[in-house]
């Protein structure tokens, strides 16, 4: 039977010639980074919606937008990063890196990338509207970080978490303890998660000069970790407390709980494709709250 993986590749080899470089520049071929960006936003649209028709419009919507917008990520990231890339084994063969698009037409596929977001983005509320913009400012700072911090994993956290604010907000109209909870659980996801992805790339890393989580914590990572994680569960717990979920969401979590745990147990920051598949469980933990607020609401 055909692998996922294989199918995508599939999709990606029946692209014409032309579209398979921009495709690969919005790494469409890994849609790892979908999932992660949108769940926090599934998270926040499940806790405020008042009506399934609701919900399941703006689930769609920040489906559509978590494509556009990691694809416009990824392309401000390359950016920014292509003399390095080209020192890096796993980043060397990346479009700019490699030459096959020019710092030009990325620019432009770039502005066509952010005005489809914008179309996306003006369908919500005027309060979501200033809130999706004012995430624009983490995703061009993080990029940055990497050069000058030893926690850019911390930027990406407020990044990749401010989808379950604007989720809360598209939903709920408004703002309050439970969207900044839920984006404050997200963070310290993030910040874990992050981390195991990031031991890919830490030997490489120290040559370079790119400063990351994964080298500040190398002899530390699973207590960081469990740190991490159990503040993930507390601040998801008073999230759906401050959102008025049912005793069922508690039980619920569990679930989510036992695969963070498995993360922590099985991390191995010596062994790249261990790390990577932990990296990648991390969709079925964000697809497991997801279901939890569900049944919270119940």
């Amino acid at each position: 039977m055909q692998g996922w993986t294989d199918i995508r590749w599939d999709l990606m080899a029946r692209l014409p010639p032309a579209a398979r470089p921009y495709a690969n520049l919005m790494r469409l071929d890994r849609p790892i980074g979908v999932w992660l960006l949108l769940l926090p936003g599934w998270w926040g649209i499940a806790l405020g919606a008042s009506a399934l028709w609701q919900a399941l419009w703006l689930a769609l919507l920040f489906a559509l937008g978590a494509i556009i917008m990691r694809g416009a990520g990824c392309v401000v990231n390359d950016l920014w990063d292509r003399e390095l890339d080209r020192s890096v084994e796993r980043t060397r063969g990346r479009p700019l890196a490699s030459g096959a698009v020019s710092v030009k037409r990325a620019l432009l596929f770039l502005a066509a990338l952010c005005l489809v977001g914008l179309a996306i983005l003006v369908q919500l509320n005027g309060l979501s509207i200033w809130l999706g913009v004012a995430s624009l400012g983490p995703v061009v700072v993080y990029p940055l970080a990497k050069r000058v911090t030893d926690y850019p994993q911390a930027v990406l956290g407020i990044t990749f978490g401010w989808g379950a604010t604007l989720g809360y907000t598209a939903a709920a109209g408004v703002y309050g303890w439970a969207p900044f909870l839920l984006h404050a659980a997200a963070f310290f996801w993030i910040l874990g998660y992050d981390t195991i992805y990031a031991h890919q790339d830490r030997e490489d890393d120290v040559l370079v000069g790119i400063r990351s989580t994964a080298r500040r914590f190398e002899h530390t990572t699973r207590p960081f970790l469990i740190v991490c994680y159990s503040l993930v569960m507390l601040l998801l717990s008073l999230a759906g407390w401050a959102g008025g979920l049912s005793w069922l969401y508690a039980p619920a979590l569990v679930p989510a709980a036992v695969l963070l745990g498995w993360q922590v147990a099985r991390v191995d920051i010596h062994d790249p494709a261990r790390c990577l598949g932990l990296f990648k469980l991390n969709r079925d933990v964000g697809l497991l709250v997801t279901l939890a607020v569900l049944i919270g609401r119940l």
